[in-house]
């Protein structure tokens, strides 16, 4: 295997090991050395198929398509019934990643038999490998039946989007003497099963004191580099998304200007009846 290569399930691992579906044991594995790895949304069988093949090791579809996909202005209006065919898309193309699906608003926050069915589609019909839900300590109860069930489950604590008409908008939660609280809630939901904690929009010393005092793996998004892992939206990460962004947002592309300017080109060609040439007409 050539040194160019990306390394198994993204890390520092040897990257002459022979890549394989990655499982929340890994990941758990990874914590356990001190290891950090990378996620990143997915939507689409492109970007899952060339996020796989760089070793991005989870891929989350989240409920952000109701705003990097559907159009909408928040994540509350995507609906079960539009995000399982992108599960399905992503889950089909990705051949090594640990592929985990967003339950939408009003899914799950009903009870843990409502959760426990609405993971169950997701599992069935898009062969997710895993769930997340939003929530404090009184998510516990569903974080409790899907691991009873053998569904692994993601919770997802500090700033919810889904909860941002009570949290007041985009604000960065944990601060004044919040940090006990979210430290307490993170121990509640990794008592009651999940696999691992994605901490968002929180200072960065709170999430490090509760990625330290927890044995699971913490994701974090605008938290600091004391987390385990990170994620970011991949137009985000990628530069195809404009205008402001979050403060925790790092572009590594321009996406944006490189797709505009082959449109232009496209039409241009066209125009000028240049395009299609010979070589493009049977």
């Amino acid at each position: 295997m050539s040194d160019q290569q990306p390394a198994p399930y993204g890390g520092v691992r040897a990257i002459t090991e022979r890549r394989k579906r990655v499982r929340i044991h890994h990941l758990q594995d990874m914590k356990d050395r001190g290891e950090k790895w990378a996620m990143l949304t997915s939507y689409d069988m492109y970007t899952a198929a060339i996020f796989d093949a760089a070793g991005i090791p989870v891929l989350l579809v989240g409920d952000s398509a109701s705003n990097n996909v559907f159009g909408n202005e928040t994540t509350l209006p995507v609906t079960v019934d539009e995000l399982i065919p992108l599960v399905r898309a992503v889950t089909r193309s990705a051949q090594h990643s640990l592929v985990i699906a967003d339950l939408p608003f009003g899914s799950y926050q009903a009870s843990a038999e409502q959760c426990f069915h609405t993971a169950v589609r997701f599992m069935k019909e898009a062969n997710a490998h895993a769930v997340k839900i939003e929530g404090g300590e009184g998510i516990a109860p569903q974080v409790e039946l899907l691991s009873r069930a053998g569904i692994p489950v993601m919770v997802h604590i500090g700033f919810t989007p889904q909860s941002e008409h009570s949290l007041g908008g985009y604000r960065v939660q944990g601060r004044v003497g919040g940090a006990q609280k979210l430290i307490s809630t993170a121990k509640i939901l990794e008592a009651a099963g999940a696999f691992a904690v994605l901490i968002e929009m929180v200072p960065g010393d709170v999430a490090a004191e509760v990625t330290s005092q927890l044995t699971i793996p913490t994701v974090g998004i605008g938290a600091g580099s004391g987390c385990d892992a990170q994620v970011l939206v991949w137009q985000d990460l990628a530069g195809l998304r404009t205008g402001n962004l979050p403060r925790f947002v790092k572009q590594y592309a321009d996406l944006h200007s490189v797709l505009t300017q082959a449109a232009v080109d496209f039409a241009g060609d066209v125009a000028r009846g240049s395009f299609p040439g010979l070589q493009h007409a049977f």
